[in-house]
């Protein structure tokens, strides 16, 4: 049986390990893939630490993955061998669950998850299920479409499908992976875009990226300084730091909504009375199915031209691209280039 190499973390804070494993097979509704690219997110500290419930070791983690069709498994008949295809953090409905029997697998309570309920993309092929698959334009190349199938898809349909209209001021806290996505994605949908980050480091970046206004979060209170333009109708909170998100909440305009896409360690903390008077929401963001909010981002990238900044690791580098990602020293998405 032929082999290929993989990266996997055999327990519970255990290490990346560089390993030879068999070629996996597909069977019903599913493919396998030959993986180009695969995005380094945050999400695999869950495999990393299992923190994760039910995880199965070893696992190969990876959930922002590009690849061509390599083979097809039984009852496959939309897809095709050598199409270029992208698999993101959803991997497909239970079809076990409450919703998924009364036929609704969109608001499905127990999905799969990629590179978590089965292997991901840290690897030269993966097996997955359709139900996981969207198509790639042939405008991106693969190391850029990546980080846009988490990264990207994430920050986009948070603010599409939020409250704000073209023109309404919107910002975006954080500028890492997936701050500088949003800042691009909110001033191309036609927001006033505010960036929100800590020092001046990043106010060239920011102004490049599209922002209308930067706001340093040290040297200023960011709630205050959100008011003086009218108050946000949207802030996108995507700095897991709970402090910082808090410092927001009275930046909010009237029915103002902070939408959490990061994972901070700490709580985040709001009293009654910053929600009642201007009738404001905390409401946190997940997206699923895959073609719904992957296609749409990849087909909004291609049409206006916001793409991510990466940093390009081999595969033998998985570790390092991963100490890099949660450190916070990558320029901004780390993604593995594993295959031609």
């Amino acid at each position: 049986m032929s082999s290929m190499k993989a990266v996997q973390i055999s327990k519970p804070g255990g290490d990346f390990e560089l390993v030879q494993k068999e070629i996996p097979e597909p069977i019903e509704n599913e493919v396998r893939i030959k993986v180009q690219a695969c995005g380094v997110c945050h999400g695999e500290a869950l495999v990393k630490e299992g923190t994760f419930p039910d995880i199965k070791y070893p696992r190969v983690p990876g959930h922002e993955v590009v690849g061509t069709i390599d083979k097809l498994g039984s009852n496959v008949s939309f897809w095709e061998r050598g199409q270029r295809v992208g698999v993101g953090w959803y991997g497909g409905p239970c079809l076990e669950c409450e919703a998924c029997r009364m036929g609704d697998p969109s608001a499905c309570t127990s999905f799969l998850t990629t590179g978590i309920s089965f292997d991901g993309g840290f690897a030269e092929y993966m097996v997955v299920p359709i139900q996981a698959l969207s198509m790639i334009p042939r405008e991106l190349n693969s190391l850029e479409a990546a980080p846009l199938l988490c990264a990207g898809r994430t920050s986009f349909s948070a603010l599409r499908y939020s409250g704000a209209k073209a023109g309404d001021l919107v910002a975006i806290l954080g500028l890492g992976g997936l701050g500088h996505l949003g800042v691009q994605f909110a001033r191309k949908l036609g927001f006033k875009t505010v960036a929100l980050s800590r020092g001046t480091d990043k106010q060239e970046l920011a102004y490049a990226l599209g922002a209308h206004v930067y706001i340093d979060t040290e040297s200023s209170n960011p709630a205050m300084e959100l008011q003086k333009l009218g108050g946000a109708r949207v802030i996108l909170a995507t700095a897991p730091n709970g402090k910082a998100i808090s410092d927001v909440i009275n930046g909010l305009g009237f029915e103002g909504e902070l939408i959490v896409v990061a994972y901070p360690g700490e709580p985040i903390q709001a009293f009654a009375w910053q929600m009642l008077g201007e009738r404001r929401s905390i409401k946190g963001w997940t997206v699923r199915p895959a073609k719904q909010v992957s296609e749409d981002v990849l087909g909004f990238s291609v049409i206006s031209g916001a793409l991510p900044m990466i940093e390009v690791f081999p595969l033998e580098q998985a570790a390092l691209a991963y100490e890099k990602m949660m450190t916070a020293k990558v320029h901004f998405r780390a993604v593995l280039k594993v295959g031609d």
